[in-house]
């Protein structure tokens, strides 16, 4: 997902957002673990898009979206 979509949501669509993908990071963490991640790229696409999240989350708080 995109910036510019996350930009769009309400605080409480990105809170639920951001737990979907703990969630998915959790599993992922699990499957690498366990040796059975079959694509280690997706860690690193999950990481990003938490981050992106957070960044969007913040930019509302502070009123800095742009």
């Amino acid at each position: 997902m995109s910036a510019t979509e996350l930009r769009g949501k309400k605080p409480a669509e990105l809170e639920e957002a951001l737990l979907e993908l703990r969630k998915e990071q959790f599993s992922l963490r699990m499957l690498r673990g366990t040796g059975q991640l079959a694509r280690p790229s997706e860690m690193r696409r999950v990481r990003k898009e938490i981050a992106r999240v957070k960044t969007v989350m913040t930019e509302q708080k502070t009123g800095n979206a742009s």
